[in-house]
């Protein structure tokens, strides 16, 4: 019987993560052929082998993974992410509990929690978010001033367009986007020649600044996530040359002990 060393060693092998992680990409591969009738109907028995034996190595390895961490497991976000969807997976998908059988497609979304280039992607928009939350908040005052001012200088003009806030706020949002917003702009201007005015200011704020700002939140989290990583990377690198160092100079101060006995016993 595999003991807790053991275990942990075996799932933090590359060549135990590499596997998990041809048969997320397998597994993927077997979930989108189930959306095809025709495959369903020339390979529906496979298919299903296929996606059961997927789900027994992700339940062997969580149990592998929960065995080796004990109650550090639930410790870790990503373990309690893999295992909720591994969870969702295992419910009977029968009668009312039928459409948790199409949540199957998130076992492809533990790729993310085991491939450390995406986990470090993932943890920089998390850290990110609070910035994120600030921006949006900007960017939802500056569409609703901008959709009150619209809905009374265009409202009578192109009522389709801004003839009420709620529809106002949505136009505003497609423009934007850049969507199609010429033709609502050349609209109104057809009978209010400086609507220009409002249309370029107002994608200049929305578009070219106040989105840009996301990027720019987005790219800081990213950068203190990778100096976080480097900073553990480095104390990590600092923690085993100490160790080293200190069972080198053990092994020294002991050989030194061994010629001092040597000396003693020979005079």
């Amino acid at each position: 019987m595999l003991t807790r060393e053991q275990a942990r060693l075996l799932v933090e092998r590359p060549a135990f993560q590499r596997t998990v992680i041809a048969v997320i990409i397998l597994n993927a591969i077997t979930l989108g052929l189930e959306t095809s009738a025709r495959m369903t109907a020339e390979l529906g028995g496979l298919l299903h082998v296929a996606d059961r034996a997927a789900l027994a190595v992700f339940v062997v390895e969580l149990l592998l993974r929960f065995y080796a961490a004990g109650r550090r497991f639930f410790r870790d976000p990503w373990s309690v992410f893999d295992l909720l969807v591994v969870g969702i997976s295992l419910v009977p998908a029968a009668g009312p509990l039928a459409v948790l059988r199409t949540l199957r497609v998130l076992r492809v979304l533990r790729l993310v929690s085991v491939v450390p280039s995406m986990r470090r992607v993932v943890a920089g928009l998390l850290a990110a978010v609070p910035g994120m939350a600030s921006v949006a908040a900007l960017l939802a005052l500056v569409i609703f001033v901008a959709g009150v001012m619209a809905t009374k200088l265009f409202g009578p003009i192109a009522p389709a367009y801004f003839g009420d806030l709620g529809t106002t706020l949505f136009t505003l949002f497609q423009v934007m986007t850049g969507e199609a917003w010429p033709d609502i702009a050349r609209e109104v201007m057809a009978r209010a020649p400086l609507a220009w005015i409002f249309f370029v200011t107002y994608i200049l704020v929305s578009s070219f600044a106040v989105l840009n700002l996301f990027v720019a939140v987005v790219v800081s989290g990213m950068e203190d996530q990778v100096t976080s990583d480097l900073a553990e990377a480095e104390e990590r690198t600092a923690a085993a040359q100490a160790s080293s160092d200190a069972t080198i100079l053990a092994e020294v101060r002991t050989l030194r002990a061994e010629v001092a006995q040597l000396r003693q016993e020979r005079s």
